[in-house]
């Protein structure tokens, strides 16, 4: 064997070892975040100690943590054996302008987690095995745990943070119309809208208990939204111009994506719109890493997958619709606007 040869061996040896303990910079990233660390050094460096002692937590094990993550350029660590924040660090912030806190706390919870560990599970069988873990799939689960759902909308409102800006400008919309936010949680991407476009009124329908929590109360929107409560396969709010699904298809079976849709076309104008936002797969296959992440995330814990434009279009025709354009926006996320046929 050569020099070379071993050299390249060494590194993928190196590179699978790595990838199989993966597990522990989630959660070593979810220390942090429940220890509020990134808080702690709001106004600058501190010892461990004082860290340890603010997050109550134990000061050498915190130590090393946090050096650990030093190495993924997650805190710094000086020659003193203070620690500072990193432009990562600074987004687990509690005041950061893209708080990452409970994105990073959803993605580390036992609900995603212990699925994605039975992830061999879910290939053998062809479907997740998230019902088989917590006793129902993993929207009704939610539903039954307030913590839990909770947790779920403000890490979905952070998540839009990143992406509505872009959304919203990459898509036409009329001057004049009902725009309804279909799933929409706590209402950032309706909010997003009606800023943007005066002349819209706008109706966010989610479950009662998420619309409690919803953030359209600005005056500058004052009379032009409400909300609605309901399930949006059994209905939807009646002769919108749009209906905007935004991430929920791709989280969704084929057959709960053609409820959903036949809902829409069902109670939509005749010269309504849907929209539906989410990654799209490029029919070539070539595509970015975070987007494949994204489907075999879809995989393991929903019944979901990130579909191509010849997908969507075919489980919209059994809903009686086409699509009438494919919108590209500067996130990840891509606009497929549907027509009645």
């Amino acid at each position: 064997m050569s020099d070379v040869d071993r050299a390249a061996i060494g590194a993928a040896v190196r590179q699978l070892l790595a990838g199989s303990l993966g597990y522990l910079n989630a959660a070593a990233l979810r220390v942090a975040v429940r220890a509020r660390v990134a808080d702690s050094l709001a106004d600058g460096p501190l010892p461990v100690e004082r860290i340890a002692e603010l997050g109550g937590v134990d000061p050498g094990h915190l130590r090393r943590v946090l050096r650990f993550l030093a190495t993924r350029e997650v805190f710094r660590e000086d020659e003193d054996g203070n620690f500072h924040l990193t432009t990562a660090a600074g987004l687990l912030r509690a005041d950061s302008p893209i708080p990452l806190q409970s994105l990073i706390l959803l993605f580390t919870d036992q609900t995603y987690w212990v699925p994605a560990g039975r992830l061999d599970d879910t290939v053998r069988k062809g479907v997740t095995v998230f019902d088989e873990i917590f006793g129902a799939q993993f929207f009704d689960y939610l539903a039954t745990d307030e913590e839990r759902q909770t947790l779920f909308s403000d890490a979905m409102a952070c998540m839009s943070l990143t992406e509505t800006g872009g959304v919203v400008q990459s898509y036409d919309f009329p001057e004049k119309g009902t725009v309804v936010d279909v799933g929409g949680g706590l209402g950032g991407l309706l909010y997003a809208v009606l800023s943007a476009n005066p002349g819209l009124q706008g109706i966010l329908f989610d479950r009662e208990p998420v619309l409690r929590r919803h953030r359209l109360a600005d005056p500058a929107l004052d009379g032009r939204w409400e909300t609605v409560a309901g399930d949006f396969y059994a209905g939807l709010p009646a002769d919108a111009d749009l209906y905007l699904i935004k991430r929920i298809l791709h989280d969704k079976s084929d057959a709960d994506c053609v409820r959903l849709l036949r809902s829409c076309r069902r109670s939509m104008a005749a010269d309504g719109r849907v929209l539906i936002i989410d990654p799209l797969v490029p029919a070539d296959g070539d595509y970015s890493p975070s987007i494949k992440l994204s489907d075999v995330l879809m995989m393991a814990v929903f019944e979901g997958k990130e579909r191509t434009a010849d997908e969507l279009g075919a489980l919209l025709g059994e809903a009686d619709l086409a699509v009438s354009r494919i919108i590209p926006t500067p996130t990840t996320l891509t606009i497929v606007e549907a027509a009645p046929r």
